[in-house]
């Protein structure tokens, strides 16, 4: 475990019981706009939108499987953009489109094979209030609407696209090693692969 890493979030301190949420998470699901993306859309003159990712949070959805969590990106929205990004990113639990986020959440911790216990959700927004009442562990973004952040436990020190995924990463896998240990899998050739 980080110790160092984790003491900078007073809810782990407050509640041991989230501490051990975070160690036993077997998926974490991501919201794209207002998480992933800064939530602004710029349109070309030819009507396409353009959406800016960061790229450590790339790393972050790299790094979580070969640590045993899988990575979900559940979202309403859909692009030629968002389905590049995920390309790259090998995300293979991809909903884009998704109106109904609880069904599309239920399904996949049924394809899964966990209970929703086991599951972390990151989200912004209104529309993500119907999973985070049935998950493990709830967290948003530092600017997320303030209904999320009622229900939410943890609340990020990181905006919307400011590397979101990439603090949940570092908070998930601290909770059960070192952050320097975990990384030696990103610092290999064959992790950009």
């Amino acid at each position: 475990m980080d110790a160092a890493f984790l003491s900078s979030y007073p809810a782990l301190a407050a509640d041991q019981g989230l501490l051990a949420k975070l160690q036993a998470l077997k998926l974490v699901v991501f919201d794209v706009d207002g998480v992933l993306t800064d939530g602004r859309l710029l349109y070309t003159e030819q009507g396409e939108t353009i959406k800016r990712f960061n790229v450590k949070d790339g790393v972050a959805m790299k790094l979580l499987p070969k640590w045993g969590v899988q990575v979900a990106v559940i979202t309403a929205k859909d692009s030629a953009p968002l389905r590049q990004r995920m390309k790259e990113l090998k995300v293979e639990y991809f909903y884009p489109g998704c109106h109904n986020k609880a069904e599309a959440f239920d399904g996949l911790v049924e394809r899964l094979g966990i209970t929703p216990d086991e599951a972390a959700y990151v989200g912004d927004d209104v529309i993500d209030l119907q999973v985070m009442p049935k998950i493990g562990v709830a967290l948003c973004p530092a600017d997320a609407h303030i209904l999320l952040q009622r229900h939410c436990p943890i609340i990020l020190s990181k905006a919307a696209g400011e590397g979101v995924a990439r603090e949940v990463a570092d908070m998930v896998l601290a909770s059960r090693m070192s952050l320097e240990h975990a990384y030696e899998l990103a610092q290999k050739p064959e992790f950009e692969k």
